[in-house]
């Protein structure tokens, strides 16, 4: 079923045309990333398809019925709106229903409200709204949201973020778009997200930079260049290997434009003036001929090369070093001697201190006890994860200039400051613009140079993934791997951390840091083992009776919910268990098929049996 159609969308801005002739089509089950680098139009392109922003010229059609959510980069929302009612912004009456009950129940120690509840857990068991509350808490908890009362106005960009995504699943939409929805999430929240994402049935078309993701999430993908949409049917592996051989395809193609171009300019030239009308139509094929000649095939790359101050023997030394705030600990007592060319990544939730660490290395914040030593010759770079604050009205060289006029480059050679631009994917044209029309990738991309602008020996990069194009992505992992000084790296993107960080320092809240030997890939496959080992271990190995209660121990709100939504959670599972077993009996299946099912069945019982005790205890509680 085809859920959306675009049909010649162009939009320009000024004399630059973005994009012009674009058409594609969105079909049920289809999961679709558009990739392409800063400025091409990717973000503009899914506002267009949200009905967000009109094109200049062609129609974006919805099939009969469609439900469609979006998630731009920084999700907008009434001001004044607690958590909940900012997820959950519908006319619907079971979400209605389902707001009301958790207003009600928040306040449900005061004897006024006990009627009312008690009718809305009644209304609630009439309309099975259980099982949409319990996938409210569920999703909004999976993505770190647990305060449900708390008011939007207070939350940070990136909790606010995060919100936006609960409210744009919880649509239960047949296609969602999504702006980057990596971006300000924890790694624990993005894998959740991803296996979300790849078992769904929503039609889907994102942008993203996170490469794992990509491969693991996305059957399908597009890619905006030079003001065309190119499409590769697979992965991003399968894209990269497709791209390749289409640039090379080009390329050959340019090249016989550009001989054939010459041997035709020879004839235009050696033309009388006076026959130049009779061979009109070939003056006019060489000026297609010179078009298609003159186009680029592999576009600017960025450059990144600059001059590495030396490091002397001593680099950095943290000595015991501690930070709370209030009666909240942050940073247990911790040391460390970091060596000559060391790289590290740094990993835990939001909220474990992660910021807190990096700010005290920096000199921007003390620590409350312990000793911060800094070499001599050590000059940190860092690249903070908040937005860059440039003023709006500056033009981009200008940014640059107020540093430097001229930098040194590996080699000893200097450019000036409008050739490093340059370098850096700012052409000209662009370098005169003012910062406050630069895309938040470019703008990211300028706060990259700036940071490389004071030659540091010692980087610090915080999220520098969030709003880079994959191009760039690849050229700042290459110069990083080549890169002598020290790197010490936060980044919620898995494959760049995979590929630069040696070990790992692991954050988690309330406990010591940790150094862990080995990658990200490594360390998260560990966890997840250590994980599942200590759920078998907390299963018991022989259930015992529920023992008898006091018949005048009556079930709380919150246990009467818990028994009524067990009794659907049986029933499903019941019903999937008889499902998976008529399959079973049904023949045809290979033998890696067989197993499968044999094992799901397996782990539905273990199941359901743990959720029928639970729902004998709480009714001989109810008596």
């Amino acid at each position: 079923m085809n859920y959306l159609s675009a049909e010649n969308l162009r939009i320009s801005f000024g004399d630059k045309v973005l994009f012009s002739d674009v058409s594609l089509g969105i079909s049920q089950g289809q999961k679709i990333a558009l990739v392409g680098i800063n400025g091409s139009g990717k973000s503009t392109l899914l506002r267009m398809l949200a009905g967000e922003e009109t094109p200049e010229r062609g129609e974006v059609v919805y099939a009969n019925d469609l439900t469609v959510a979006y998630l731009p980069q920084l999700p907008v929302f009434e001001e004044g709106l607690q958590v909940l009612d900012a997820v959950m912004m519908s006319d619907d009456p079971v979400i209605t229903l389902v707001r009301e009950y958790e207003r009600t129940l928040a306040l449900s120690d005061d004897p006024r409200h006990q009627e009312k509840l008690t009718s809305l857990v009644s209304e609630m068991d009439a309309r099975n709204a259980w099982n949409y509350e319990f996938q409210v808490k569920e999703i909004l908890g999976r993505l770190g949201i647990h305060q449900l009362d708390a008011r939007i106005d207070n939350l940070s960009g990136g909790q606010r973020k995060r919100v936006g995504i609960a409210r744009a699943l919880l649509q239960q939409p047949d296609l969602v778009i999504l702006d980057e929805p990596t971006n300000h999430l924890d790694l624990d929240a993005i894998e959740w997200l991803e296996e979300y994402l790849s078992t769904s049935n929503m039609a889907i078309i994102m942008v993203t930079h996170d490469r794992y993701f990509l491969e693991n999430v996305t059957n399908e993908i597009m890619e905006l260049e030079g003001g065309a949409l190119y499409r590769y049917q697979g992965n991003y592996s399968y894209y990269l290997e497709k791209k390749e051989e289409r640039r090379n395809l080009e390329s050959q193609e340019v090249d016989k434009a550009r001989n054939l171009m010459r041997k035709e300019l020879d004839w235009i030239r050696r033309q009388p003036k006076a026959r130049g009308t009779k061979a009109k139509y070939r003056v006019d094929a060489f000026e297609d001929l010179k078009k298609k000649a003159g186009k680029t095939v592999t576009g600017n790359e960025l450059q990144v090369d600059v001059i590495e101050r030396r490091q002397g023997g001593k680099i950095l030394e943290l000595h015991d070093i501690e930070k709370s705030f209030g009666n909240k600990r942050v940073i247990l007592p911790f040391s460390y001697i970091f060596r000559k060319g060391e790289k590290a990544g740094i990993v835990g939730p939001n909220g474990a201190g992660k910021t807190t660490f990096l700010n005290m290395i920096t000199g921007k914040l003390a620590p409350d006890a312990g000793e911060v030593v800094t070499g001599t010759t050590t000059v940190f770079g860092y690249y903070r994860q908040t937005e860059p604050t440039f003023d709006p009205q500056m033009k981009v060289i200008d940014v640059v200039q107020e540093i430097t006029d001229l930098v040194t480059l590996s080699d000893g050679s200097k450019v000036s400051a409008s050739q490093m631009l340059n370098r850096f994917n700012f052409p000209p044209v662009k370098q005169h613009d003012k910062v406050g029309k630069l895309s938040g990738g470019e703008k990211r991309r300028l706060q990259l140079l700036l940071v490389l602008l004071g030659n540091p020996n010692f980087l610090i990069l915080d999220e520098p993934t969030n709003d880079l194009d994959l191009e760039t992505l690849r050229i700042l992992e290459d110069f990083l791997t080549s890169f002598n000084g020290c790197l010490l790296l936060v980044s919620h993107d898995r494959y760049f951390m995979d590929r630069l960080a040696d070990h790992l320092f692991i954050f988690s809240e309330g406990e010591p840091i940790r150094d862990y030997n080995g990658s990200y890939s490594t360390y998260r496959e560990k966890k997840k083992k250590e994980e599942a080992a200590s759920e078998k271990k907390d299963v018991p190995q022989e259930k015992q009776a529920p023992q008898p209660r006091n018949k005048t121990d009556k079930l709380s709100y919150k246990e009467k919910r818990e028994m009524e939504a067990l009794e659907k959670e049986m029933q499903d599972l019941n019903q999937e268990i008889e499902t998976l077993t008529t399959k079973l009996q049904s023949g045809g299946l290979d033998h890696s098929e067989l197993a499968q099912i044999g094992q799901q069945i397996e782990q539905d019982k273990e199941l359901l049996d743990e959720k029928e005790f639970r729902w004998l205890e709480l009714s001989e509680k109810e008596g």
